[in-house]
């Protein structure tokens, strides 16, 4: 997908594990209606700015043995572990056979890969947090999602460039509707919602990202997964019949494993597991 280079996973390590830490900012700050660039880092227990050595992705949490050099209240171990979760994505996207973007240049799927990475962690830590996908951050993903796209089909030429978004644009409609169309027939059978609205903006923007085919595939693994998880959940008891949990985790995680690996890896993986042998 991208020239070999052997540099190329540290770098992707190193930057990835400074966007987890924008990341973090990003997660806390944006449901709390706050500035994500004002003021800058500090801690959100006594308030004191933090200095350069003390906002060191994963080694400052270490040096600082996980407490505020100020106050001395331990940070949260989510931190760092955003901050890896992070930097193993970026070496992932680096490293993986994305087949979103067929044809396109390897250094524009490679950054696409970032991108998309960057725009789905706060939507699954904010998700996860607060039940709530904020609208802004799907609207700004769809957006880029499309530009993307664009920018790949037009470097193949003018036709190209016009299928290309057409198809993602197409596929971005087909999640929002779909995913609302659902929610929909599930208040009126049940009363209630199955999905949230946030959920269907959400869809749209992995349309965007992925197309069609990525998107439905997305989907059925976010299914499997999400079931999976209340299934567990109820047997464990940490679930109650009824209660809601975010399925935005795993539609993003859907996403993000179906750009890492590919349309064809993981339809071979799907009918393995279903039964129906090698497609």
């Amino acid at each position: 997908m991208f020239p070999d280079h052997p540099s190329l996973p540290v770098l992707a390590a190193l930057l990835g594990a400074c966007i987890g830490s924008f990341v973090n900012v990003v997660a806390w700050r944006l449901p709390r209606e706050e500035s994500v660039v004002h003021p800058g880092s500090h801690c959100p227990h006594c308030g004191s700015g933090l200095a350069w050595f003390e906002n060191i992705p994963v080694l400052s949490w270490l040096l600082l043995r996980g407490r505020c050099r100020h106050c001395g209240v331990a940070i949260r171990l989510r931190y760092p572990a955003v901050e890896l979760l992070s930097a193993g994505l970026f070496v992932a996207t680096a490293l993986g056979h994305s087949t979103a973007l067929p044809g396109a240049p390897g250094w524009l799927v490679l950054l696409g890969g970032w991108a998309l990475v960057s725009l789905l962690l706060p939507l699954i830590l904010i998700d996860l947090d607060q039940l709530w996908l904020p609208e802004p951050l799907c609207r700004w993903g769809v957006l880029t999602g499309l530009a993307i796209s664009a920018i790949a089909g037009f470097s193949q030429g003018e036709t190209g460039g016009r299928a290309l978004l057409l198809h993602h644009l197409l596929a971005a409609s087909a999640g929002l509707l779909g995913f609302e169309a659902v929610s929909a027939l599930a208040r009126k059978l049940l009363g209630k919602a199955a999905l949230g609205l946030g959920d269907a903006k959400l869809a749209a923007l992995l349309g965007a990202w992925l197309g069609l085919t990525g998107l439905g595939l997305a989907v059925v693994l976010a299914v499997f997964g999400g079931a999976l998880f209340g299934l567990v959940g109820l047997l464990s008891g940490r679930l109650q019949r009824g209660q809601p949990f975010p399925f935005g985790p795993f539609l993003a995680s859907g996403g993000l494993a179906l750009w890492i690996g590919g349309n064809g890896f993981w339809l071979q993986q799907l009918s393995m597991a279903l039964g129906w042998g090698s497609l």
